[in-house]
C-alpha cells in the first residue's frame, strides 16, 4: 500500500485547479496569498496559471482567483519583471478542468465538449457584448512570449467597457511599467469587483460585467518595501491612486454592500518576509 501511494504522488498533485495555490505560490509576497476570499463558498477556485513549453515541460507563470458563480477572476497574481516589448497574440483559452476534473492540466483551446463552459466564460459570451476581455495580469507586463500567451486565458478576463480599457486603463498599465521598472523584487495582485446585476450576453446572461478593476503592487528598493493602490473607472472614468490600506477597506465596503460573503477582512499582502525594513508607507499602509 505505502508502494502504491509513493507511486501515486505526482498523479496526485496533477490539477492546477483546486483549493489552494500551493504549486504557485512564488507569485504572491512572501508566498502568501491575499486573506480575500469572497464569495467564500465551493465556487471559488484557485488556478495555478500553466503552459506547455516548447521542451514538454509544464510552465507555472502566474496564479489566479476564480469565481465560477459570476465566471469572472476575482484576482490574478504575478511577479513584475523587466518588462520586454514582444508583440501580442489574441488566441483566448480557457481552463478544462473548471469543467471537467479529469481533463489535462494547463490552459488550452475551447475544444468541442458539451461541457466546456459550464464553470466559466467561453469567447462567444463576449460576442457583440459591447464589452471588451479586460486582462488582470496584462500583455504588456510580460517579458517572454510564454508569459504573453498566458495572459490571453479567460479565466484572467472579465467585461470591460472598451473605450475605458484602451484608453485610461491602458495608460495606467505603462504607468505602472515605469513605477516597478527599478525595483529588486516587485509583485502585483489585479482584481475585479462584480457589477452583479450586469451580465452578458444579453441572450443568455452568464458573466458578470465588472464595476471597477483594481490593482495593487509591492515594490521592494533600498531594502525597503513599498506599496500602491489603483482602482478604475472612478465616477470621472479614469484611474485614480490611493493607499492601499485604503483599497482593502473600499474594497471591503463595496463587497458587503453587495452582500456579497467576505471570509474575512481583507489584506492584499498578507505578510512580508524578515529582514526587510518597513516604511509607514509599506506594502499594507
Amino acid at each position: 500500500m505505502k508502494l502504491l501511494v509513493f507511486l501515486l504522488l505526482p498523479y496526485l498533485s496533477l490539477s492546477e485547479v483546486g483549493k489552494n495555490f500551493d504549486q504557485c505560490s512564488r507569485f504572491f509576497l512572501n508566498n502568501d496569498p491575499p486573506r480575500f476570499t469572497p464569495p467564500a463558498d465551493d465556487s471559488v477556485q484557485h488556478i495555478c496559471q500553466c503552459l506547455w513549453d516548447d521542451s514538454d515541460q509544464k510552465i507555472y507563470l502566474y496564479a489566479t482567483l476564480y469565481s465560477t458563480k459570476w465566471k469572472i477572476p476575482i484576482y490574478s497574481a504575478y511577479v513584475f519583471q523587466s518588462h520586454h516589448s514582444i508583440g501580442r497574440c489574441d488566441v483566448w483559452y480557457i481552463e478544462p478542468q473548471l469543467d471537467d476534473n479529469n481533463a489535462d492540466p494547463c490552459m488550452s483551446p475551447k475544444g468541442y465538449k458539451r461541457t466546456i463552459g459550464k464553470n466559466q466564460a467561453v469567447n462567444r459570451d463576449y460576442d457583440k457584448s459591447g464589452y471588451d476581455r479586460g486582462h488582470l495580469y496584462p500583455v504588456q507586463h510580460t517579458n517572454n512570449h510564454l508569459s504573453m500567451l498566458a495572459t490571453s486565458t479567460l479565466t484572467n478576463a472579465a467585461p470591460q467597457d472598451p473605450s475605458f480599457n484602451q484608453d485610461a486603463w491602458s495608460t495606467h498599465e505603462k504607468d505602472v511599467i515605469n513605477d516597478l521598472k527599478d525595483c529588486k523584487e516587485a509583485y502585483v495582485v489585479t482584481g475585479v469587483v462584480p457589477e452583479t446585476n450586469i451580465k452578458i450576453p444579453t441572450n443568455k446572461p452568464r458573466v458578470t460585467v465588472s464595476k471597477y478593476y483594481w490593482r495593487a503592487t509591492c515594490c521592494l528598493k533600498n531594502n525597503k518595501f513599498t506599496g500602491k493602490g489603483y482602482f478604475g473607472p472612478n465616477n470621472n472614468g479614469r484611474v485614480e491612486s490611493l493607499t492601499i490600506a485604503k483599497l482593502q477597506k473600499m474594497l471591503e465596503k463595496d463587497y458587503k454592500e453587495k452582500n456579497i460573503n467576505i471570509n474575512e477582512n481583507i489584506i492584499i499582502f498578507p505578510s512580508e518576509p524578515p529582514g526587510r525594513k518597513r516604511p509607514l508607507n509599506g506594502c499594507n499602509q
